[in-house]
């Protein structure tokens, strides 16, 4: 996969968001529409609020979540309220364009898996293909909500699934067949936590969820932090080839 390393998170967030607005412009110019997925955690969110200052054919786009945690509307542990706030509310895209994952019912969540499935379905063809997927990297090497050890991991007949408890509340995610069939994934790895699972990924380690994901059509982001110790280090603003 094509490698960057950015020398802080500040330089991260603005890459990525150059590259998802340039991602952006191709879709439309190609096939009248943009179909993204964003995922959550703590990174996006420079990333996002620096997309939102952009002039981008906003009416063009369409949004899903790649997962969800199943708590409450209005925690803070809600990705949907996040990127609402960053960017959903700062940007005229359509509301009916903008795909929340169905969480706030745990009992009902494999229903709610199923209809989000359907929505991709309807919405990025059958099978779905989304013009591009950001996701991250967790330390333990999870991307999306696919974790270790969980057996959405091994759901290869669906492209939205319920993961177990992790961190406190079940997930819902995007799995593996979905996210292997994006035109273009974007991963964006920040922080000195993410050293050995940054370097696993790279290596192509199919022992971590990460790696599982085909790597030919992936750009790889990520501060000087996170590659800290590497060869990379001392290039940092340089792109790369990569395995």
């Amino acid at each position: 996969m094509k490698t960057q390393v950015l020398p802080d998170a500040d330089a991260l967030a603005r890459r990525a968001a150059a590259i998802i607005a340039e991602q952006a412009v191709i879709a439309v110019r190609a096939r009248s529409r943009f179909m993204v997925a964003f995922s959550g955690g703590r990174s996006p969110w420079r990333m996002l609020a620096l997309l939102a200052d952009m002039p981008l054919p906003w009416a063009r786009f369409h949004v899903f979540q790649v997962d969800e945690r199943a708590v409450p509307l209005g925690d803070p542990a809600r990705n949907l309220g996040r990127l609402q706030a960053v960017l959903l509310d700062r940007v005229p895209i359509p509301a009916d364009q903008v795909y929340a994952m169905p969480v706030d019912d745990v009992a009902t969540l494999p229903a709610g898996a199923a209809d989000y499935q359907a929505t991709l379905r309807r919405v990025a063809a059958d099978p779905p293909v989304l013009d591009l997927v950001h996701l991250g990297l967790g330390p333990d090497g999870h991307t999306a909500s696919l974790v270790p050890g969980d057996p959405v991991l091994d759901l290869n007949d669906a492209d939205v699934g319920v993961s177990g408890p992790y961190q406190g509340a079940p997930r819902m995610t995007l799995t593996f067949p979905v996210l292997a069939r994006a035109r273009r994934i974007l991963w964006v790895v920040s922080g000195a936590s993410k050293l050995a699972a940054l370097a696993r990924l790279r290596a192509g380690d199919r022992s971590i969820p990460a790696g599982r994901l085909p790597s030919a059509r992936a750009v790889l982001l990520a501060d000087l932090a996170a590659v800290e110790g590497s060869a990379d280090s001392a290039v940092p603003d340089s792109v790369q080839g990569d395995s």
